[in-house]
C-alpha cells in the first residue's frame, strides 16, 4: 500500500496561508498568534515528516537543476 501524504499536504497548505494570513495582519497582536500559529505548524510538519520516514529539509537545487 502506497504511503498516504494527504496529512502532510494539509499541514503545508495551512502553513501557507497561514504565512500569506501573517503578511497581511494589520496590527501587532495578530502579527505575533500568527508567528506562534506558524512556528507550531512547522513543528507538525517536521513531526509528520518524521513519522513518515522523509528527510529533514530538502536537498537545495539552484535554477539550472531545477529547469533541467
Amino acid at each position: 500500500m502506497p504511503t498516504n501524504y494527504t496529512h502532510l499536504d494539509a499541514l503545508n497548505l495551512r502553513l501557507s496561508h497561514e504565512r500569506a494570513r501573517l503578511a497581511a495582519a494589520t496590527s501587532d497582536r495578530e502579527r505575533a498568534v500568527r508567528a506562534v500559529w506558524i512556528l507550531q505548524t512547522e513543528r507538525e510538519i517536521a513531526g509528520e515528516r518524521a513519522f513518515l520516514g522523509l528527510p529533514d529539509d530538502l536537498p537545495a537545487v539552484d535554477d539550472d537543476e531545477l529547469l533541467a
